[in-house]
């Protein structure tokens, strides 16, 4: 059977899958450490202290910082299992839909559950309690975003669709991304209530309801077998990583996407910190922050979409690595030289907003590209492998950040640790340029458009 090209109607209901589980993800990042190692700001509200806050290994190491770390770690490893069970899937809804719609419900639900603490003192058994509902989010979110992943090449089969495809999932991340922001504002009004545990809880509940829903949209709303080649694949798990991780181009781009989470993710976890600490605004300023982030980024989608087509992307994505960390270097004097502390907050929002504008969209057409390009190579469609290889880099990116991140704020040297951090994210993002530059787009391209004429010619001599 022929393969229908999605229409945008489909592409934006796809898209809507993805800011459910970035709300998800996102309020894990921005809120985790936030709510676990509080400041005094927070802990002069009534705040508990459900685990110890010292290092307790090689005085470095948080407890945090491992839960979180052995998380990542763990999302890492399951990530090809996963893959591997989407892209050999036999089920009658096709080989991605099955898994969008088991894992939604648990992925919610577990979100919640790493913000309740049995013990209301600190104890270990809060430790041991946060580090298994850890593992339960990271599982949850593979078994949703693996598979969801897979289908970007499946949707985007032109390079129009495909760019379209990873703007409307950049948007939605950011709008996503920014309703994790909120939490602690909501959650500050229920203080008075139900405390700040529980205006926490109830905070992240709201954005778990609105979350499943939306990751529901696409997992009901889409029939994949209209628009994806639903072929099971006769790799095993280890066989199809191995051939994934043989592909040169995808070995530069994975390098280059563990460098770049391991920046983001130091900057989307020290917001609320550079802004309350260095800047000594309100929490609140934390959402403004990023609303005017996804705001400014959104805007740009347009002209990042367009220069895309006609420059390419690998230009893009290094110019705006470089720009991130020229971004990163200004956070670090952010509340000093005498500028107002509301013109920091706002000059590096919108700094950050033109990398994050870039980055947010073109990625993931690279994966695509490569993906497509194996499989012409090899004459096996394994989209989801490559997607779990690319979530790979990313966990791994964001396990070794919270793993220095923690590590950092808990030296006993004022506010200079939070600049520490930008100045380390700094230094990861000029790295992540120096390899991405190593990509070689014009020989990726060339093969798809090679393959792209041949089919053409293929359709019109049958025609014919």
């Amino acid at each position: 059977m022929e393969k229908r090209l999605a229409s945008n109607k489909i592409l934006w209901m796809f898209a809507i899958g993805q800011l459910g589980w970035a709300a998800l993800a996102g309020v894990i990042s921005n809120c985790l450490v936030y709510y676990y190692m509080p400041e005094d700001s927070l802990l002069s509200q009534g705040h508990t202290l459900f685990i110890t806050q010292s290092a307790v290994f090689l005085g470095f190491l948080t407890v945090i910082g491992g839960i979180t770390a052995l998380g990542r770690l763990f999302d890492a490893v399951t990530d090809p299992w996963i893959a591997s069970l989407s892209d050999r899937c036999k089920h009658r809804l096709g080989r991605r839909i099955p898994f969008l719609r088991f894992a939604a419900i648990p992925f919610g639900i577990v979100t919640v559950l790493v913000f309740v603490s049995p013990v209301p003192e600190q104890s270990p058994v809060n430790a041991l309690f946060l580090g298994v509902m850890m593992l339960l989010f990271y599982l949850c979110m593979t078994c949703y975003c693996t598979p969801y992943n897979a289908l970007i090449p499946e949707l985007g089969r032109t390079q129009r669709l495909r760019i379209n495809v990873s703007t409307y999932i950049s948007a939605t991340y950011f709008i996503g991304t920014a309703l994790a922001y909120t939490v602690p504002t909501v959650a500050s009004a229920l203080f008075p209530t139900f405390g700040v545990a529980g205006g926490f809880r109830i905070a992240v509940s709201g954005l778990a309801v609105v979350a499943v829903i939306c990751m529901l949209v696409p997992a009901f709303g889409i029939d994949e077998h209209v628009y994806a080649d639903t072929t099971p694949s006769e790799s095993p798990a280890l066989s199809s990583l191995v051939k994934t991780f043989k592909n040169k181009e995808f070995q530069t781009f994975v390098a280059s996407d563990i460098l770049y989470w391991i920046a983001f993710t130091m900057f989307q976890t020290g917001l609320l910190f550079y802004v309350t600490e260095l800047m000594g605004l309100d929490v609140a300023w934390g959402t403004i922050l990023l609303v005017l982030m996804m705001v400014v980024a959104f805007i740009l989608y347009i002209p990042v979409n367009f220069i895309a087509k006609r420059l390419g992307k690998k230009k893009l994505i290094v110019f705006a690595f470089s720009f991130f960390a020229i971004t990163f270097g200004i956070t670090a004097f952010s509340g000093l030289l005498g500028v107002p502390i509301e013109v920091w907050g706002i000059l590096i929002a919108i700094l950050a907003s033109i990398p994050l504008a870039i980055l947010g969209v073109l990625p993931q057409a690279v994966v695509a590209d490569i993906a497509d390009v194996d499989a012409l190579d090899t004459g096996e469609a394994r989209q989801g492998m490559f997607y779990a290889a690319r979530t790979f880099a990313m966990k791994l990116g964001q396990a070794v950040s919270m793993l220095v991140f923690t590590g950092i704020i808990a030296m006993d040297i004022g506010d200079m640790k939070y600049r520490i951090t930008a100045v380390v994210a700094c230094a990861f993002c000029l790295l992540g340029a120096l390899v991405f530059a190593r990509y070689h787009e014009k020989g990726v391209l060339a093969r798809i458009a090679t393959a792209d004429g041949a089919a053409e010619g293929d359709a019109l001599s049958r025609e014919g």
